[in-house]
């Protein structure tokens, strides 16, 4: 089986407890928690950034692409400690990765990402990132 990346590989992280609720009928945590635990982590990220603001910014993102791997099972009551990092930054969009850590292991049990295109709140017509935005991402790309 494939490994993940180490920690090193990610420029900040953010830990996130898992619920009872995460784990499934084979005692794991499902793998549809692992997309919302990305969510959480980047947009977490955003907002203790300042550079989301979920009610009244003008600008917001959308996913249009998603994906992950997974390495090794994660289950409540782990912590995870979920690596961010920029691998691409376009006009509009973003490529966030995220690696998932089980509390304290060295490497991923599970990486993913995800592609926000960011749009005029109104409109949902693309925009270019504004200057705040674009400045703190680059914060944690390569």
């Amino acid at each position: 089986m494939a490994e993940g990346s180490a920690r090193g590989a990610y420029k900040t992280f953010r830990a996130i407890p898992t619920r009872w609720m995460d784990n499934d009928i084979y005692g794991h945590m499902n793998n549809v928690v692992h997309y919302s635990l990305f969510d959480t982590a980047v947009n977490g990220w955003l907002i203790e950034q300042s550079v989301l603001d979920l009610n009244s910014g003008d600008q917001i993102g959308l996913v249009v692409e998603t994906g992950c791997r997974y390495f090794r099972e994660i289950a409540f009551p782990d912590v995870v400690h979920a690596g961010l990092r920029v691998a691409k930054l376009g006009t509009s969009s973003v490529r966030y990765e995220v690696g998932l850590f089980r509390n304290d292991e060295p490497t991923a049990a599970a990486e993913g990402f995800f592609v926000h295109v960011y749009v005029d709140r109104e409109t949902r017509r693309p925009k270019p990132l504004n200057n705040r935005l674009r400045t703190t991402l680059e914060t944690i790309a390569p």
